[in-house]
Parts: structure tokens; C-alpha cells; sequence
């Protein structure tokens, strides 16, 4: 249940505070004071839309928070969530639950499971035909419940199987085609005969055959160079120091180190000699290299970063062939496998189909007749079953639609194509009362449902509204004596001016004040005759 609401900048609404109880508040007040806005900002709070026009005049950013006691949820503390919404003129949102931020998305799918609004244009949850085929389990109970599951573990079970009968190829076209990509790949690979750091050493002698002229050019600088006389110069000063090495140790050391420079030069001399020999241009060769290395690039474009990679992804669709070519078998227990799990759910969901249909009539008809009370008198509600024979669904093979005939002699058409916003929140508070009972909606809240009606229908929403009140928490905003008699709390909604700014107010009511509501609303006028008329009909509802 909630128990606080705050909102902040929305509308007239400048900072208001409430707290609210369990069983049916109601709200009422005079016209124009944001009774409207309250519901709005439940709206807001559970992820609805928001327009930037709705932030109150010179404010940057509007503000709403609640208190949900939900003990039953994991992310509770101490019993209680704390969901916040701020929303800022240029559009940006904030939403937290206990404190983590979500996106809007998020926290509409979290506050889907604990407020259901309904008003003269917001009946999300009968609009989704989605939602029909639980409010009729709902109503069957744990009769269907236990069905449900074991059909879901079912279910669960066969989805699994199908996704890994795709995964292993059990389709005979798509395996084919498989094995026929898998082995092109690997003849393509097989025939390239890679090698590893083939490529390093291509790369290296393409290098050399692009570079051949300078390298030749360099060489024969270097080896004319060291050929004119260098080495003889070198010699020469070698046989002037062997003359005096005797002398004095040093001159015996450089005569080594110069020994030492000789050979090297000689060495490096036949090195480089030997060398140029080798360094040739061969555009023979050079296109050759040209070629290998473009199938290497081509090969690792779509199999790897290197040869290495390469090599790697031939071993595994090779594995991969083997396993195509041998997966009958395994496929084969698969297929039987789903087979069996389809007859288990096609038991579970005629059991299920056939409960559906014998209680669908009984929820037609209690529906029916709390809409005579409700004054439709000539509408009637008629729920579809229709058996799917071909698909499988998350509940069964039971497509679940709510049918309706508002008018006498006309055809019944899609609940959610024919009915008006105030005949659908009188078609949901009808539905609710009869599902009262297996309903786990928390918060269920009602904007204006008795727009349009009076008298006999107004004393039948009123106890309506209450009976759902003894199962949920109960917000409703209401123009009618009879419903502000009936509501265990009653809360008035005003607006004054304060600074030239109109502010709403709202305050919860002592007994005596909501007997003075109860006479301000049936007649406009709060007199002696009007507050006896509110006391007979406060004590005559509460009895």
C-alpha cells in the first residue's frame, strides 16, 4: 500500500504532503482545486507520460515521491520502497527505487506490480488483451494454478529443446547449408597450405625485391669504400706497431685492437661482396610474392588476425564438420524428446482450456450482474476462448478476449474498441469486485468513476468500491455522497491564493468535517436539513 505521497511544481500543486491508509480514500473537493493533478502524479510516479506544460509556472523541475509498504519484496527496507520521479523542463528524467537509479522504462515495469490506475482515459490493463487471460485464471484460482505451473515448466522445457535442435542444425536445409559454408572455408584454407610465419619472412624478401636498387647502391658505396686501400691502410699501420709493441704495453694493446678491426673489416668486406651478389630485381619472383601474400590477406579478412588464427579456425570447422555429419543421432533423441514434451502440454492445456471455458461463463455472469447494478443494464460482457491448435503460449494454447454488447440488438465487438472511458473504468471496477478475492494488485485507484451516474448506480459503485477495499487499498476521486459516505478516509481537496500564486491544499478529515463534505456535495449547501441527510446516509452506508 502507499503510505505517503509527495508532490512537488505540478500544476497549482506547489509542495503537498499526503498520507494515506488502508481500505477506500476517497478525494473529493471543489472543481479545479488538482484533484486531478493527485492522479496525475500517480500516473507520473508509475512511469506514465509527463509534459513539460504540467511543471508549475516558473519552476524548473517537478517533483514526486511515494512510500510503498510492500514487506514482500526483496528490495524493501524495513518493509518499505521508496520511489522518487524528478522530471526538469528541458525534458530530462530522474527515477529512483530505494535510492538506484532506472530509466522510465524500468520503473514503469517495476510500479506496474503494486498501482493500477483507472480513469476516464487511462485503463491500460483492460486494454492489453493480454491481461484477460489472467484476470480469468484469477478468478479460477488454485483449481489452475497448480496446471499453470507444471504447463510452464513444460513449456520452458520445449523452448529450450527447439533452441538447441536450431543450435545443433536438427533443420535438414540449414544443416546442409552449414556443411557446405564449413566446407568451402576449410578447402579454401586447405588449399592455401599456410605456414607458420610464412608471412613474416614474404613480407621481409618483398621488402628487400621493392628495395633492391638503393640496398645495391648502398652496398657498393660501402664496399668501395672499405676496397680502396682501407683494409691495406689497416695492414700497413699493423706491421708499424709490431715494430715498437716490444717497447711498452700499450702500443701492444692498440696493435690488438687494431688487429681485431682488421679481420672484422676483411670479414665484413667478403660479407658485403657476398651479399650484393645475392640482391637482385626478379619481377618473376616478386609477383609470385605478390600473389601469396594477397591470398594471405584474403584468408585473414575472413577466418583470422594471422596465419596462426587461421590455422586455429581450420582445426574447429573441421571439428564442426565431423559433429554435422554425425548429429542425426543426438538430433534424432532430441525430436523425440520434444514430442513427448508437446503431448504433456497439449494434456495440460485442454485441462486448462476446458476449466477456462466452464468459468468463463461464471465470470461473464457475475460480471454482468454488478454491471446491471452499475446501471449498464443493457451491457453485456462475453469472454472468448479460443483454442489455438497450431502454437503454443506462454499460459497454454488459449488465446482469452473480453467480448461486450453495450446496446441492445447490436453485435458484440472487442472490449477495447467499443467501450467509452467512463464505461470502461465501470467495466473494470466490475471485474475488480469479482476478482476481489485472488486480485494481488495492491493499489488500485479510481479517477471520476462515477462520471455520468447518480442515485440506485452511485450506491452500487459505492459499495463496490468498498468491497474491493476490504482486499486492496483504494484510491478514488468522486463528486458522489454516496461514495464519500462509504470511504473509511476521506480527504478534501482546496486551493487558495497565497503571493497571487494558487496553491492546492489537502487535508484529511475529522467525522465531523465529512459529514459536512457528504452535505456539501448532495446538495451544495451545508444546513441543518442537509447535515441530517449526510449523518442517515453516513450511518446508513457504514451499516
Amino acid at each position: 500500500m502507499i503510505t505517503n505521497l509527495h508532490i512537488k511544481n505540478i500544476g497549482i500543486i506547489d509542495d503537498i504532503e499526503i498520507n494515506l491508509n488502508k481500505g477506500l480514500n476517497v478525494l473529493t473537493g471543489e472543481t479545479g482545486a488538482g484533484k486531478s493533478l493527485i492522479i496525475g502524479s500517480l500516473d507520473i510516479i508509475s512511469g506514465g507520460r509527463f509534459s513539460k506544460e504540467m511543471i508549475r509556472k516558473g519552476e524548473e523541475n517537478s517533483f514526486v515521491e511515494l512510500c510503498l509498504y510492500v514487506p514482500e519484496d526483496e528490495n524493501a527496507i524495513d518493509g518499505n520502497i521508496i520511489v522518487s520521479r524528478e522530471i526538469y523542463a528541458n525534458g530530462r528524467n530522474q527515477c529512483k527505487i530505494n535510492g538506484r537509479l532506472v530509466t522510465v522504462s524500468e520503473l514503469k515495469e517495476y510500479m506496474k506490480n503494486y498501482i493500477e490506475i483507472h480513469g476516464q482515459n487511462d485503463n491500460q490493463n483492460i486494454l492489453d488483451t493480454r491481461i484477460h487471460i489472467k484476470y480469468l485464471d484469477n478468478f479460477i484460482g488454485e483449481e489452475i494454478k497448480q496446471i499453470k505451473e507444471e504447463y510452464k515448466e513444460k513449456y520452458i522445457k520445449y523452448n529450450k529443446l527447439k533452441k538447441e535442435l536450431k543450435d545443433n542444425y536438427g533443420d535438414e536445409k540449414e544443416k546442409q547449408r552449414r556443411l557446405d559454408l564449413l566446407q568451402y572455408q576449410l578447402n579454401e584454407i586447405e588449399e592455401a597450405n599456410l605456414k607458420t610465419g610464412e608471412e613474416i619472412k614474404l613480407e621481409e624478401r618483398r621488402k628487400k625485391i621493392l628495395n633492391s636498387e638503393k640496398i645495391i647502391e648502398s652496398l657498393n658505396t660501402v664496399d668501395k669504400a672499405i676496397g680502396e686501400g682501407t683494409i691495406d691502410i689497416i695492414s700497413s699501420a699493423v706491421r708499424a706497431l709490431e715494430k715498437i709493441e716490444t717497447i711498452d704495453e700499450k702500443y701492444q694493446n692498440f696493435n690488438n685492437d687494431l688487429k681485431n678491426i682488421y679481420y672484422e673489416l676483411q670479414e665484413l668486406s667478403r660479407d658485403i661482396s657476398n651479399y650484393k651478389e645475392d640482391v637482385n630485381f626478379d619481377e618473376k619472383e616478386r609477383n609470385e610474392i605478390e600473389e601469396r601474400l594477397n591470398i594471405i590477406y584474403n584468408l585473414k579478412r575472413k577466418y583470422g588476425n594471422d596465419i596462426e588464427e587461421i590455422i586455429k579456425y581450420k582445426q574447429e570447422i573441421a571439428e564442426e564438420i565431423q559433429k554435422l555429419e554425425n548429429i542425426e543421432q543426438y538430433n534424432h533423441k532430441i525430436k523425440e524428446e520434444i514430442k513427448q514434451t508437446e503431448k504433456e502440454m497439449i494434456r495440460l492445456a485442454e485441462k486448462m482450456n476446458k476449466l477456462r471455458v466452464e468459468n468463463g461463463e461464471k465470470l461473464n455472469t457475475n460480471i454482468n450482474k454488478i454491471l446491471e447494478d452499475l446501471e449498464m443494464k443493457n451491457a453485456r460482457i462475453n469472454m472468448h476462448i479460443d483454442y489455438n491448435e497450431d502454437e503454443y503460449f506462454e499460459n497454454g494454447k488459449d488465446q482469452v478476449e473480453f467480448y461486450i454488447t453495450t446496446n441492445l440488438g447490436e453485435d458484440e465487438k472487442p472490449l477495447t474498441k467499443i467501450a467509452s472511458g467512463g464505461e470502461m473504468s465501470r467495466i473494470m471496477l466490475a471485474i475488480k469486485k469479482v476478482l476481489a478475492d485472488t486480485d494481488n494488485m495492491p493499489v488500485l485507484v479510481f479517477d471520476e468513476i462515477d462520471t455520468g451516474i447518480s442515485g440506485k448506480a452511485g450506491k452500487a459503485v459505492a459499495e463496490k468500491l468498498s468491497a474491493i477495499g476490504e482486499k486492496h487499498q483504494v484510491l478514488c476521486i468522486s463528486h458522489l455522497a454516496n461514495i464519500a459516505a462509504k470511504a473509511d478516509y476521506n480527504y478534501f481537496i482546496s486551493k487558495k491564493v497565497i503571493g497571487e500564486r494558487t496553491n492546492t491544499n489537502i487535508e484529511l478529515l475529522k467525522e465531523d468535517e465529512v459529514i459536512r463534505e457528504i452535505a456539501r456535495i448532495s446538495s451544495g449547501e451545508i444546513n441543518d436539513t442537509t447535515i441530517q441527510y449526510a449523518k442517515e446516509l453516513r450511518n446508513k452506508i457504514a451499516s
